[in-house]
């Protein structure tokens, strides 16, 4: 029998438990399927005192994470502390540079410095896993690096941040205002200590940034990924997409044209009846195309204990089997730096702006949008209030940069109160 795969902990917050739970709870099953038994020698958190709800008493302790990486009796660390910079940066170094192989959760992290990482784990003969980084408990990275290496992916789209679909779903169902639901979110405990680093878009921003990496063979670039958060979204928008038949999501899209890196994570309208139009709560979905297999469509729970922390343990699992792949897919001195490109290619938009009550206020907009080239599928008015009404236009394919001309092109009729929005209509 092989001797023991030995794991250190660091961080003990709800996912490093969660580890703590499945080795403990599933040792014996995890020893038949990887034919090695996995054991944990040594952990790492700050309060040793702070009651966890797990018997860690078996367990070698250390305040200081970088120690605990250099440890002779630990083969993988597993890193879980979040942040991309300071103890979870240097620990995950000091223990490259010990010999070890890394597990994290951590994709800002990687998000910022996977490349630089990557290329000293290789280095080392080491590798680096991250599975539980994006999507939570999706297995998104191995259908890419394994289920999906044979085909050229065309396309990677999802819904990658579980609070801000929460946001947005409540805000449907519920008729409930944005403001509302944010702070309903904050007291239930789902959003970050930054609320921006979810709500601004950057969380899912660094999932996408990791996912297009893989896919297409590039350096991590997320200072190149267009984000726009979904703090503009109001319940007026939720409720009229769905009188068009669409659901409005935080939807990242990454994929490689003839110009460069497309890379962009944004509000977008999806049909209502499609698999990511019907996407309920925290959950996340990540829908792949390949060239030779189509779609595939991954649906599951993107955070918590559980989920987090099963996509850990398969990555340790994958090690302790032997299957030894490279950070991103391939070689990180192999990685393409990319060329980052803006969308340009053309969709229908959702466009809302507060029009004046006054005699022709339709008929100048109608004119900017047509100067621009854009056409006009449906339009809708509503209501009026105080003097204005809303009004809503789905156009035929337009590009953003239209879009944005036309709008500085509404500003000077004298008809528009307030700032217009805009949101994509991505095919799906």
């Amino acid at each position: 029998m092989s001797e023991p795969l030995r794991l250190g902990i660091a961080g003990l917050g709800t996912v490093g438990i969660g580890i703590v739970k499945i080795v403990q709870r599933h040792a014996d099953l995890i020893e038949r399927r990887c034919g090695r038994r996995i054991v944990i020698t040594a952990v790492s958190a700050r309060d040793r005192t702070k009651n966890r709800d797990a018997d860690l008493s078996d367990y070698a302790w250390e305040t200081d994470p970088v120690v605990l990486a250099r440890r002779a009796d630990v083969d993988i660390f597993i890193e879980v502390m979040g942040g991309s910079e300071g103890a979870a940066q240097d620990a995950t170094r000091a223990a490259i540079e010990a010999g070890k192989d890394v597990v994290t959760a951590n994709k800002a992290l990687l998000a910022h410095h996977g490349q630089a990482l990557a290329e000293a784990a290789e280095a080392k003969g080491r590798v680096i896993r991250f599975e539980a980084a994006v999507a939570g408990g999706i297995p998104v990275i191995k259908a890419l690096t394994e289920g999906l290496a044979g085909n050229a992916i065309t396309r990677v789209m999802g819904v990658m941040n579980g609070t801000c679909n929460y946001i947005l779903t409540r805000m449907d169902s519920a008729s409930l205002p944005y403001e509302t639901v944010f702070e309903e979110a904050r007291q239930l405990g789902y959003l970050e200590a930054d609320p921006n680093l979810d709500v601004g878009g950057i969380d899912a921003g660094h999932k996408l940034s990791l996912l297009a990496a893989i896919a297409f063979g590039t350096r991590v670039s997320f200072d190149a990924v267009d984000l726009e958060g979904i703090g503009r979204i109001s319940i007026d928008d939720i409720r009229r997409a769905g009188d068009m038949g669409f659901k409005i999501k935080l939807l990242g899209v990454a994929q490689m044209t003839g110009r460069g890196l497309e890379q962009r994570m944004s509000p977008c309208l999806v049909p209502a009846d499609s698999p990511l139009g019907q996407l309920q709560g925290g959950t996340n979905m990540v829908v792949l195309e390949g060239d030779s297999v189509g779609q595939i469509v991954l649906r599951g729970a993107g955070a918590g204990m559980g989920p987090t922390a099963s996509a850990v343990m398969a990555d340790v699992i994958e090690i302790a089997r032997g299957c030894r792949l490279s950070t991103f897919g391939q070689p990180a001195h192999t990685l393409a730096v990319p060329v980052a490109a803006k969308a340009t290619a053309p969709a229908p938009y959702y466009l809302r702006m507060e029009l004046q009550d006054k005699p022709g206020a339709l008929a100048k907009i109608a004119t900017v949008l047509g100067e621009n080239g854009i056409s006009i599928d449906r339009m809708r008015q509503y209501g009026h209030d105080a003097g204005t009404a809303p009004v809503l236009i789905v156009t035929h394919k337009t590009t953003r940069d239209a879009v944005d001309h036309a709008f500085h092109g509404v500003a000077g009729t004298g008809v528009v109160t307030g700032v217009p929005v805009a949101f994509r209509i991505e095919a799906v």
